[in-house]
């Protein structure tokens, strides 16, 4: 039930554009349905995509690092311990 290794980035995509990327759940999620509930509480628009190393990785558009954090805590997804957030 808990998220070891979840982490989150911000990367930079053109100009000021950030795309927030959230790796490292466990496959027993649902994905789709994190996403949904994300894109509602963030008001953004994102993806799940699928990666032949890292597995099932959400991406949102935005810098939403801090929100994501929140978002996984409160759910009970993942530990503040167990989240690594990059770039803070």
């Amino acid at each position: 039930m808990c998220g070891v290794g979840a982490s989150g980035a911000a990367q930079q995509r053109n100009g000021k554009k950030r795309l927030t990327t959230v790796q490292g759940l466990s496959a027993a999620y649902n994905y789709a349905r994190i996403l949904w509930d994300l894109k509602r509480e963030l008001c953004c628009s994102g993806v799940v995509v699928e990666d032949e190393e890292l597995g099932s990785v959400i991406q949102l558009q935005g810098d939403h690092r801090k929100a994501v954090v929140a978002f996984l805590v409160k759910a009970g997804m993942a530990s503040k311990a167990n989240v690594k957030v990059h770039g803070f």
